[in-house]
């Protein structure tokens, strides 16, 4: 696994995703007229907003879907970039080092992943898909979906850290106005597994485990069969239905 240096800046950061390439990850789940369409991808945010509805009729027209698909589609791509740059231009909270921990618990096809690693989102250099590329190749791994779904799932993650930092540091600068400088630093969960993990791996910016740690956060790539997957994809679907 590669090492990710930590950025050292102490200026105020303003909001964006804490990677090389400012992606906002989308993810659509839609159902109608007795067919479902799911997908996970990244969208540059500076894209002009027309990208959207030729994509979605791409999208429709590819895949034979019908044609309300594509408002659906549009709408629910239009909603999540809405909210992401929503908090753009807002601080981020800056606490010196900030390593947080990413989990990994995803099928893709026939593989089952599970691992768990720190990343630094202080380094605005990283490369999720760079990472999962790497990774796929380290653990053999020769389906060409399941790097996309890796990389997706690192930066839904980072995604989720980034809007916790910016809501942190509004709490902050809230705290102060109403205590006349008062400082208060709200204590996380996601900070103290940080902390947790830190202790644990004792390199606190790198995602290379030392081989004493790898019975316990070391990473487990399994094969189904056709049989389990057609099973666990009817559980899936029967948990879905049963939330509708």
């Amino acid at each position: 696994m590669k090492t990710l240096p930590s950025s050292s800046s102490k200026a105020p950061v303003k909001f964006r995703m804490p990677t090389k390439e400012n992606l906002v990850p989308i993810r659509l789940d839609i159902e109608l007229e007795e067919q479902r369409y799911k997908d996970a991808f990244t969208w540059n945010p500076i894209d002009p907003d027309s990208e959207i509805t030729i994509f979605a009729k791409r999208t429709v027209k590819d895949l034979k879907l019908p044609p309300p698909f594509i408002m659906h589609i549009v709408q629910s791509i239009q909603t999540q970039l809405a909210e992401f740059r929503s908090y753009e231009g807002q601080d981020m909270l800056y606490t010196g080092d900030k390593i947080v921990p990413i989990k990994l618990d995803l099928r893709v096809n026939s593989t089952l992943i599970k691992d768990q690693f720190l990343w630094d989102m202080n380094n605005f250099d990283s490369d999720p898909e760079d990472f999962a590329k790497t990774f796929c190749d380290d653990m053999g791994i020769q389906d060409p979906e399941v790097g996309p779904a890796v990389a997706f799932a690192i930066r839904e993650q980072l995604y989720e850290n980034a809007v916790q930092s910016v809501a942190a540091a509004r709490e902050i600068r809230l705290s102060k106005k109403g205590r006349r400088g008062a400082e208060y630093v709200p204590a996380s969960k996601a900070g103290g597994t940080s902390l947790d993990l830190m202790k644990l791996f004792n390199n606190k910016y790198s995602v290379v485990r030392k081989r004493k740690e790898w019975d316990v956060y070391g990473p487990t790539v399994d094969l189904l069969s056709n049989e389990e997957v057609d099973a666990l994809e009817a559980r899936e679907e029967r948990n879905v239905r049963s939330m509708i």
